[in-house]
Order: structure tokens, then C-alpha cells, then sequence
């Protein structure tokens, strides 16, 4: 609809946390403000003015829509929150994600605007990022809970006034919960013992760093539980080279599939490479280091 941005609901949240900023600055005392924007979730409805920056025709086509090669059946279930259709409905979907992405964009925009104008940005830490990534026909797959790439792989911004190179990439390995020790590392808080996640202020200081060898991720299947029991559970590992993956009996912990994918050669994962000989020995060195994250026995049924 050709409405203002408020009309929709991540209009009003930034809307709000402009108002909570505002009430900040007036108490003059240290804040944490969490904003938490809908979009660019399902349903993909923002306003036109979003909309007409897209040309659906300007859209790149998928790069790869099939199924990886000898990827297991568990790997392609589709989270039944999103589906695909014919190619005008697949063009629609896709120019709606664009759309609902610039919306967020505009909304975060607002919100960060006001803390400059406030004064509040040079002493502020600001950390941006999403819950998960999405597919929109990659792989035949739409929406979330995969363990590829596209959908473990997540945006993840930090601005804070101990970055020492504004503006760099980094291409270390990180996970969401390294989030908490950060903040806390970055505030002067007293450190907490016994979390797994770790401090990125090392990043933030020398983009090159690294602090963790793998990242970890699992999605169950059935792929998005309406209250009932996952049957079995996808565990998943990022090094810098390889995507390897075990797919479990929940009870159990029977193994029923596996999937490897070599970033190297295969930066889309489109052919999983578990039964190559020649990484028969990367192959068992990535199995041995995700079940010591991950327990191949699973807990007894309750």
C-alpha cells in the first residue's frame, strides 16, 4: 500500500526506540536498548514506495536452484512457512524480500540518525545482526531451518568506539553467541566464566585476527515443530575450508547421513562431497571435532 512508514509495524518500532533513545538521553545514565525489526520476515508487505525500487526483470536470476548433488533427502526439507511456486509467483517473492530488506534499512536509518543527533553515537556500542539467514529458492529450498550457508550464515555489524579500523571486513569465523562476552568485554563489565562464546574485540582491533576454529549451527527435522518431537536433528560445522554436516536419530543418535561441502572449491555448496576419497581424512578430522561439540549419543526419551 502507498502509505507512510508507520503504517507497518517496523515503522512503529523505530518509532519507538527514537522515543526510548530520546528518554535515555534525558536520564543521562548508561542504557541498553534492544530493537527487534520484523522485516525482512514473512509476510514481504512494506510499503510501495520500497516496492518500486525494484524491477522484478533487474532481479538476478537464482544461481543455482537445484538440489546440491548427492545431497541427502533429511538436507531438503522445506520449513513450511515459505513456499515457491511458478516463475511469476518465485519473482514476486524475491522482489518482495528486496523491498522488505530496504524498508528494515530505512527504519534501522532513523534510529541511528537520532542517536547522532543526540550525541549519544561516539559513546555508544551498536550491534546489528539476525537470527538466521534465508533461502528464496536457492537449492530448492525457501525460507529457514537448513544447515547450509545461506541459512546459518547470518549479518552481523559491530560499531563501537574501541574499532580501530571503521568500516573493514573480517573474514574470521564467528558465532551469535559470542555477542553477550563482547558487549560485556566492550562495557567494562566484570567478565563471566563458563560461557562458550568469546569476546570479538580482538577482531575489532586487528580484522585479520582469529578467535574460534569453527562455528557451529543444527536445525531438526522435521524441519519447524508445532509442538510435537523432532525425529532427528541436523548438527553442522564451519572451518575456513569445509561445511561438514551430521544428520542424528534424536533418541538415539544414530547417524543417518552426512554432508560435506569444500568452500574452496565450492564457496555455493552445490555438491557434497562426503563420499570423496581424496577428504576421507579431512572428512574424519571434521567428524571427530563436531562431536566434541556435539555428542553423538543424545539424551534417553523423557
Amino acid at each position: 500500500r502507498d502509505v507512510p512508514d508507520e503504517a507497518y509495524f517496523d515503522g512503529r518500532v523505530a518509532a519507538r526506540a527514537i522515543e526510548a533513545l530520546r528518554q535515555c538521553r534525558a536520564r543521562g545514565q548508561p542504557f541498553f536498548l534492544g530493537v527487534g525489526f520484523w522485516k525482512p520476515h514473512l509476510p514481504f508487505n512494506p510499503p510501495k514506495r520500497y516496492w518500486d525500487l525494484y524491477r522484478r526483470e533487474d532481479i538476478p536470476p537464482l544461481r543455482h536452484p537445484e538440489a546440491p548433488v548427492d545431497a541427502p533427502k533429511l538436507a531438503l526439507e522445506n520449513n513450511p512457512e515459505s513456499r515457491g511456486g511458478p516463475p511469476e509467483v518465485v519473482a514476486e517473492l524475491r522482489q518482495g524480500y528486496y523491498a522488505a530488506t530496504s524498508y528494515l534499512d530505512a527504519q534501522l536509518g532513523k534510529v541511528i540518525a537520532e542517536l547522532d543527533r543526540l550525541g549519544l553515537a561516539e559513546n555508544t556500542v551498536i550491534v546489528f545482526w539476525s537470527d538466521h539467514g534465508y533461502h528464496l529458492g536457492e537449492h530448492g529450498l525457501w525460507g529457514k531451518t537448513s544447515v547450509y550457508e545461506l541459512d546459518a550464515r547470518v549479518p552481523l555489524l559491530i560499531v563501537a568506539p574501541q574499532v580501530q579500523r571503521p568500516g573493514a571486513r573480517t573474514p574470521a569465523l564467528v558465532e551469535l553467541l559470542d555477542l553477550y562476552p563482547t558487549l560485556v568485554d566492550l562495557c567494562g563489565l566484570p567478565a563471566v566464566a563458563g560461557l562458550e562464546g568469546v569476546s570479538l574485540r580482538p577482531l575489532l582491533k586487528n580484522p585479520a585476527a582469529n578467535v574460534k576454529e569453527a562455528a557451529f549451527t543444527q536445525a531438526p527435522r522435521p524441519p519447524k515443530l508445532q509442538g510435537g518431537q523432532s525425529d532427528t536433528m541436523g548438527y553442522s560445522m564451519r572451518d575456513a575450508r569445509f561445511r561438514y554436516t551430521e544428520w542424528r536419530e534424536w533418541h538415539t543418535g544414530r547417524l543417518q547421513a552426512t554432508e560435506l561441502y569444500d568452500h574452496e572449491r565450492d564457496p555455493d555448496e552445490t555438491i557434497n562431497r562426503a563420499a570423496d576419497p581424496t577428504l576421507a581424512a579431512s572428512r574424519a578430522a571434521l567428524a571427530r571435532r563436531l562431536a566434541a561439540q556435539f555428542p553423538p549419543r543424545a539424551l534417553p526419551p523423557q
